[in-house]
């Protein structure tokens, strides 16, 4: 091994190449390793498919992980080489989350940690932003966040299938669909709401207020999808039939996100 894995004992070495041949054959949902061609185990190379339901859908992000010396005693670091706009991720890469950070535990692996930074694009977190623009447009007006992210995602990030580049057609549908308003996080960040952590003790997202949490939930409901013929300026019983199909579809969305987070 070259580059940074001459700082790593023999010992993480061979749990590393255990690790990565399981992330080989049995890899999490929306996540893929990618071997490096310079044989560098100190240096993890992912591929992260962006979440159902949320701005990210159709895309697909190579991050990498740099494994220290002091590694597993000390976090990895992540980044992302694929540009992204997002609360939690800095215009450099840099990727901001517990799990990298003070919550960080030995026994933590590389498949754990590619699962919270995943998780990261279902629920963010706009009060711990490296992103200030993103943390900003989060809190203050979802709908040209969600906007913003689905447009970074569709020039940066869109998936390739046989060389050529796809968008899945609810992000199609959310692009056509901009000026129909999408329903903005549930409840306003409120600084008095009760802390609570969004994953499991044993490390994951970072804890946050309720209210961020739940707002963080609701991005992963995109604009509404066209429906037939329905234009934008319809009748007044159609928007009542839009409000509730989006209010279903974002319970929908609560539920699933906060599942996958407690999972890890």
């Amino acid at each position: 091994m070259s580059g940074s894995s001459e700082n790593l004992s023999p010992q993480v070495i061979g749990r590393l190449i255990k690790e990565l041949r399981k992330l080989t054959r049995k890899p999490p949902e929306g996540i893929k390793f990618i071997p490096n061609d310079d044989d560098k185990i100190g240096e993890i190379h992912a591929e992260i498919e962006g979440p159902p339901e949320t701005p990210y859908e159709g895309g697909a992000w190579r991050i990498k992980l740099v494994l220290g010396q002091d590694f597993p005693n000390s976090p990895p670091k992540g980044f992302f080489l694929t540009r992204i706009f997002h609360p939690n991720i800095a215009k450099n890469g840099d990727i901001c989350v517990n799990t990298l950070k003070r919550d960080w535990k030995p026994k933590m692996g590389i498949s754990h940690v590619l699962q919270v930074i995943r998780c990261l694009l279902i629920v963010p977190f706009p009060e711990s932003s490296l992103n200030d623009e993103a943390g900003k447009m989060f809190m203050e007006s979802y709908d040209d966040y969600a906007e913003r992210a689905r447009l970074i995602t569709r020039i940066h990030a869109l998936k390739k299938v046989d060389g050529k580049t796809t968008l899945s057609s609810n992000s199609s549908s959310n692009s056509s669909t901009s000026s129909l308003p999408s329903s903005p996080p549930t409840s306003a960040y409120s600084s008095s709401t009760t802390a609570k952590s969004a994953v499991t003790p044993e490390g994951g997202l970072n804890s946050g207020p309720t209210a961020s949490r739940d707002a963080g939930a609701s991005a992963a409901v995109p604009a509404p999808a066209a429906t037939g013929d329905i234009a934008v300026g319809t009748a007044a019983p159609v928007e009542g039939q839009l409000k509730k199909k989006k209010k279903k579809k974002s319970d929908r969305a609560k539920k699933k996100a906060k599942k996958k987070a407690d999972r890890l």
